[in-house]
Formats: C-alpha cells, sequence, structure tokens
C-alpha cells in the first residue's frame, strides 16, 4: 500500500507542476504514461466569444488549443500521444439557420492544425502520434442527413481518418470506400496497456472486431476503449426501424451505427437494449476498465453501470472546443484532459486542464480543474 501511494503522490508532483508559470518539466518515471484526450474539433462553425472577439470560427480556437498542448511537456514532461475523439468537422449543413463549409475544406484545416501543428515528442524524443476516431459528424457527411446538406454527402474526413490511421496497403478513395465495410477499429500497446479505438460506439460490428482482437490479450492487461458517443449511445445514432429503415426528416434517426435500434419507434426512447449488449460484452471483457469519450462534451469521470447495473465501467468525458455544455459560455472553463498512467501500479490520474483560464492572458500558466484518479485493475466478478 505504501508503495501505491507513493506512486499516486508522485503522480501528482508531475501534474501539479503545469499550473507554475515557466516551471521546468519534473524528472519523468519509465513507468509513466501521459497523454492528452480532446474532442469535438468541429470545424466549419464558430464559437459566440473567444479571447474577446465575436463570432470567432473553430479554425482560430483550435489554433490556440494546439498551442496549450504544445505548451505542456515544458511543465509536465513528455506526451506519449494525443487523442481527438471525433467530430473533427461538423456536419456540412446548409439550411436557414446555418451554412457549413464542406467537409473536406473542413478537414484540411484540421490537418494543418493538429497533424501538422501538434509539436510534442515523446519520452523517445520523437514526436509523439495522434490518434483519432470519426465521431457522428464525420459518420453523417459519409452517408447523408435527413436535412439539407452541401454538397449531400462528402466522405473525404472519414476516409481520411481511415487511411492515417490504418495504413491500408491500398489507400481508400472517396469512390472506393463503402461506410458499411470501411469502419474505423485500430489498436495500440502501450506501456502494457491494451488501447482500443472506435468507430463512433462499440455496436455489434465494433464488439465482433473487439472480441477477435481481445482474444489475442491477456485478461490481466488493462484496456482503455476511445470512442465519440457515450456509453449510453444515442438512440438517433442507430439504424431507423420504421418503414424503408431509410434517413428521413420525419423520423431523424442517422443510421450510423450497424444495428436498428430495437427499443422502439422514435428516438426519444432511450436505446436501452444496445446498452445492456455493451454491458453484456463488458461483463466477459473485466479488464476493459476505461471508456473515453465526447458527443456531448464537459469535463466529467463517472462511472457506467449500464441498463442491468452491472458494468461498473470509468467513463471519462472530455469537453469540445467549439460545443462544450459549460464552456461554450464561459471560456474560462474550457479544456481538455490530461492523463497519466503508473503502468507498474495500474493507476491513472485523470486531470482537467483549463487551457483558457485567464482569457485575456493566453500566454500565463493553465490552471488545472477537477483531478480523479483510479485503478485499472480488471474489475471483480459480482
Amino acid at each position: 500500500m505504501a508503495s501505491s501511494l507513493i506512486r499516486v503522490a508522485a503522480i501528482g508532483a508531475i501534474v501539479a507542476a503545469v499550473g507554475c508559470a515557466g516551471a521546468a518539466a519534473p524528472a519523468q518515471q519509465d513507468d509513466l504514461l501521459q497523454f492528452v484526450v480532446t474532442s469535438d474539433a468541429h470545424y466549419g462553425i464558430t464559437r459566440p466569444a473567444f479571447r474577446g472577439r465575436r463570432d470567432v470560427n473553430a479554425h482560430d480556437v483550435n489554433v490556440a488549443l494546439v498551442a496549450a498542448i504544445n505548451k505542456l511537456p515544458r511543465a509536465i514532461g513528455p506526451l506519449d500521444f494525443i487523442v481527438e475523439t471525433g467530430d473533427v468537422t461538423n456536419r456540412e449543413e446548409d439550411n436557414d439557420e446555418e451554412s457549413v463549409q464542406p467537409a473536406a475544406a473542413s478537414w484540411t484545416q484540421f490537418i494543418a492544425d493538429y497533424v501538422d501543428g501538434i509539436q510534442v515528442k515523446n519520452r523517445a524524443g520523437v514526436r509523439s502520434p495522434l490518434y483519432v476516431v470519426p465521431g457522428n459528424h464525420e459518420a453523417s457527411n459519409a452517408v447523408g442527413y435527413y436535412d439539407r446538406m452541401t454538397p449531400p454527402t462528402d466522405p473525404t474526413p472519414l476516409v481520411a481518418i481511415y487511411n492515417l490511421m490504418l495504413s491500408p496497403p491500398t489507400r481508400l478513395t472517396a469512390a472506393t470506400f463503402d461506410y458499411q465495410r470501411d469502419r474505423v477499429f485500430f489498436t495500440r500497446d502501450i506501456g502494457g496497456i491494451h488501447m482500443m479505438f472506435l468507430h463512433v460506439w462499440p455496436d455489434s460490428a465494433m464488439r465482433t472486431r473487439m472480441e477477435q482482437d481481445l482474444a489475442r490479450v491477456d485478461a490481466a492487461t488493462p484496456v482503455l476503449i476511445f470512442t465519440h458517443d457515450q456509453p449510453d449511445v444515442q438512440s438517433k445514432h442507430l439504424i431507423n426501424p420504421n418503414g424503408a429503415h431509410d434517413i428521413n426528416p420525419r423520423d431523424k434517426f442517422e443510421n450510423l451505427l450497424a444495428d436498428v435500434f430495437a427499443d422502439g419507434t422514435t428516438i426519444d426512447v432511450p436505446s436501452l437494449m444496445e446498452q445492456a449488449r455493451f454491458e453484456e460484452f463488458l461483463a466477459r471483457h473485466r479488464n476493459v476498465t476505461a471508456y473515453f469519450h465526447g458527443n456531448s462534451n464537459w469535463h466529467q469521470v463517472y462511472d457506467w453501470n449500464g441498463p442491468n447495473k452491472s458494468a461498473r465501467l470509468r467513463a471519462v468525458r472530455v469537453d469540445s472546443p467549439l460545443k462544450g455544455a459549460v464552456s461554450a459560455g464561459d471560456e474560462t472553463r474550457l479544456s481538455f484532459a490530461v492523463v497519466t498512467i503508473d503502468t507498474a501500479s495500474r493507476m491513472m490520474t485523470v486531470r482537467e486542464c483549463l487551457w483558457n483560464a485567464d482569457p485575456s492572458h493566453p500566454d500565463r500558466a493553465m490552471a488545472w480543474g477537477a483531478t480523479t484518479t483510479m485503478t485499472l485493475e480488471p474489475r471483480p466478478q459480482d
């Protein structure tokens, strides 16, 4: 117990250092893994206010977020990787309320700001990888939407994420891409932790791939999931159960996942049956202990238990620079999650980094918000 407490104290010392302006990076332990999780960049739309300006476009806000990520290693040391959990591009809606730029244009901005703009290095001294999963907006841009979009479909970001993350021998193009077949799923093993990166949400198609993958993973190895939707998936993202099962403005189902909505006929009914299937999957894989997501955006670390109250999954919800439930109205609450894992003790600390705490003086030190430490050990049997 004493050893674990010492390790937790060491993690706390490392993450606390970022609050000190100009502080040198503390010495790093070899068994500490550090990364950043952010989400919902939403290129193509604007923030109402940011650093004294009104109606600020997503490009400008995300450039500021990336600048904050680039400053982190000076205070906390190397970052092993960065994760963006989807909705990089906003849905390209074109109606009376808004006109959003084509998804291809939004993806070009993301490449410039994140893929080229993030300059941090990992503990090996090489550039830290950026891992990206698609959100519901990338998916809707690819398959269409019940409201008008211009162009009606644009799979560019989804195809680009697939190529960037999976590096297929033959790169996909908009012409060869098939939404049902070419869903993003990839894994990484870092520091003895197995990480799974999923298309939108762990539906039946994703769970099939997860089962195959986990058959090769030791049951004692901690597994983290990174995806877009929260564990209690939104009903509207499932396949329309009505009529021709199509996307239409009457039913408002978006047909983004592999499964037909089973709980009713409207998007207002919660997705309890599909959530229960994911809960059953977790019961078979008790080493899946943490789940990172965006979609509904604010900083929160919470327990997701599932409809049958058996899951006990530690979930981490992350903020959006454009659509945060809290930060959209209060820019001082803009945040991303900084995660530190002691791979020896399997303790994980999730820290809310308030990267715009003083909008009038953006060069000043960032501030910490909430912090939570938890174990990644497999969940015990009931």
